[in-house]
């Protein structure tokens, strides 16, 4: 495989700063005592009566070894409670709410946000609400949507039990601040930073809402809060930094930042006056912690503006679409992965990895948006399975020198299918399966690596959306199963001459859009702005222009890379044409957005598809073996837990703009009679 693809420091995991490490005292002052003890690889609650992540567990896995509920008896589920955020859009916010929130469930109470940043627990057997906490953020703030997927827990080792702030809920927000609060009743933690509250604008640059945001939960990992941000894509090549920054959990104090075309300049912040390198690949997902390593690993994006790439420095190139492990203790980086060389199509790694021993080592899983799946060495980055090289690619004629001749792909699997055919070209009739097919021949393509254009369109297959996105993989360790859910279903995109781009950058804008990704972004910067419509929709019926399955989910064997079974999922039955639902009960496979629990009792739990159902599936067989019809859309991760023996399951029904799924408030649980 080419070497650019990995590149390793490795440095000697420590337990806790060594002098001249961000953070760190002097050589020669005495290490004190709490941030010694901070530092250290702490204490790790299990996940089974609790889901304490946002990924479960400690390794990301979605797996809960709770077994209570089987496919004997998972018919009988019967919702327990329906708990009601009252965080709903209202004004300039309508039409924007994709909230994808997972709850964490600790304890007795189920620690949650909305939409909008509100922070809330409530009793995690009865839905009864305890406390609520309302940081304020603005309409404005929000970007492509309102979006918070949730929360992470940090408990103080120096502090006694029933101190103020002993263990405190930490989120990010749309208006890019860090907020920690006592986890008993939701009052802001003063100690941590300003009254609770560090502001992540700090040395970023001119504030313009919307255009930083955080959407994932931090990870906290050897005491450091571990954050990256959403920069709202297309805009300009002039873009707040895609930095990675870690505060201290107990003070918010800046630990370290990583900016990625500055590492060592600014580890402790850009010098006065100066900022964070704009327009860098960002991190907009969620990272995945490693306790006893010290790591942390980021899934990075690539730069801002992502269809053009010739004006991006050589960091850029290095580190974008790329998994990168930091030392959590210091920020340096130890290696990293890429996916993509050079990408312009923004294949931006949107999923969190999972943390797992494979074949005896200790690994971590990779899934990313063109499909591939790859299981890596967590400690040096090195490939632990088959990574191949595409050679003599096409180059177009837009960026002929910069596009790249060779990409990686896995040769372990992948959940990408055969490419596109003009006979793959489809309509609800046929005049519009027509219509597809000339529109087909009036494209480019020439397999998922086709360069963008401007002559023409070219079809992006897949799309942006995956593959796998944000809602990740679940892995159940116990039958070595890999459970995947992924889109199947292309963009048809063109770059637009700068004398024909329409749109404006958000930092000109006097109304903000609600339209999709690069619908009309200006890429400011670029000789080009982007046009993509996603999922290649006929702009008369708004059926897509290839054939279901839009979706499906898979079951991988993790000792071979084998597919287990494979189906679509999602029916017809709020689909079909002029966005009239058909509410036939066909399995057609449509989009799919959030991910799955698995438990020991052999379920899959998912909801995602857009047809507002919540399923329970057999992980041996893939069979739907029941389903709940949701009140709004179930476009999040589901959790599963248990309180005084009896075991629930758990999914929030929030809707999602994007996916054009009915927006709500629910927060609903399952659990079998008692």
């Amino acid at each position: 495989m080419p070497r650019r693809l990995i590149r390793r420091r490795r440095p000697t995991p420590t337990s806790e700063p060594t002098p001249g490490d961000a953070g760190a005292p002097a050589e020669g002052d005495e290490v004190p005592a709490e941030v010694a003890a901070a530092r250290a690889p702490q204490p790790q609650p299990e996940v089974g009566a609790d889901w304490p992540f946002w990924g479960g567990d400690t390794d990301a896995t979605r797996y809960t070894p709770l077994d209570q509920i089987t496919p004997q008896n998972v018919s009988q589920l019967e919702r327990v409670f329906e708990y009601h955020t009252g965080d709903l859009p209202e004004g300039t916010a309508e039409g924007t709410y994709s909230p994808e929130v997972t709850p964490l469930k600790i304890g007795d109470d189920l620690l949650m946000c909305s939409a909008m940043n509100i922070l809330i627990s409530v009793d995690a057997a009865t839905g009864d609400e305890n406390w609520r906490f309302d940081p304020g953020v603005p309409n404005e703030a929000i970007p492509y949507g309102a979006t918070c997927r949730g929360v992470a827990v940090w408990t103080d080792p120096e502090a006694a039990e029933d101190e103020p702030c002993a263990t405190r809920v930490i989120q990010g927000t749309l208006d890019a601040k860090i907020v920690a609060v006592d986890i008993a009743d939701g009052s802001p933690c003063e100690s941590f930073g300003e009254n609770g509250t560090v502001d992540l604008w700090q040395d970023i640059g001119e504030r313009v809402p919307g255009w930083y945001a955080v959407t994932a939960p931090p990870v906290v990992v050897r005491g450091v809060v571990v954050t990256g941000a959403q920069v709202k894509d297309g805009q300009a090549e002039d873009s707040p930094s895609g930095v990675i920054r870690g505060f201290d959990a107990r003070t918010g104090e800046l630990a370290w930042a990583w900016d990625l075309a500055a590492p060592e300049e600014n580890r402790n912040g850009p010098p006065e006056g100066e900022v964070y390198t704009r327009g860098t690949p960002n991190m907009w997902t969620t990272a995945t912690a490693d306790e006893e390593l010290g790591y942390v690993y980021l899934p990075m994006g690539n730069s801002a503006v992502d269809y053009y790439g010739s004006n991006r420095s050589e960091a850029e190139n290095e580190f974008a679409t790329s998994l990168v492990a930091l030392d959590a203790t210091t920020g340096e980086e130890v290696w990293h992965f890429q996916t993509v060389i050079n990408d312009v199509w923004d294949y931006d790694l949107g999923s969190q990895a999972t943390l797992l021993d494979w074949q005896g080592t200790p690994a971590i899983l990779l899934p990313s948006k063109q499909g591939d799946i790859y299981i890596l060495d967590r400690a040096t980055g090195e490939p632990l399975t088959p990574v191949g090289e595409l050679t003599d690619l096409p180059q177009g004629e837009i960026e002929p020198d910069y596009i790249s001749e060779t990409q990686p792909y896995s040769e372990w699997h992948t959940l990408r299918m055969e490419p596109l055919e003009p006979k793959d070209a489809w309509g609800a009739t046929p005049l519009d399966q027509l219509w597809c097919r000339i529109q087909f021949h009036r494209a480019n393509y020439q397999g998922y690596f086709t360069p963008p254009s401007s002559d023409a369109p070219w079809i992006q297959y897949p799309g942006y959306n995956g593959g796998s996105d944000w809602g990740s993989v679940a892995v159940d360790t116990e039958r070595g199963i890999i459970v995947a859910n992924y889109n199947d279903i292309p963009n048809y995109n063109r770059l637009v001459p700068r004398e024909e781009v329409e749109g404006v950058p958000i930092y000109e804008q006097d109304e903000r859009g609600t339209g999709p990704e690069g619908a009309a972004d200006p890429q400011v910067g670029a000789p080009y702005g982007i046009n993509v419509n996603a999922g290649w929709r006929n702009p008369v019926t708004g059926m897509p222009c290839v054939a279901p399955p839009y979706g499906g989910i898979r079951a991988i064997d993790l000792e071979t890379g084998e597919t287990v079974w494979d189906r679509p999922l999602g029916t017809a039955r709020r689909n079909g044409p002029f966005g009239i639902p058909s509410y036939l009960p066909l399995n057609i496979g449509t989009p799919n957005n959030g991910g799955s629990v698995v438990t020991a009792g052999g379920l899959i739990f998912i909801a995602a598809a857009t047809d507002n159902l919540f399923r329970a599936i057999d992980i041996e067989t893939g069979e739907t073996l029941w389903s709940d019809v949701l009140p709004a859309g179930g476009q999040a991760n589901p959790i599963a837990y248990e309180v005084n023996g009896r075991q629930y399951v758990l999914v929030t029904a929030m809707g999602h703009h994007f996916m054009e799924t009915p927006v709500g408030d629910s927060v609903i649980a399952y659990a079998l009679p008692e």
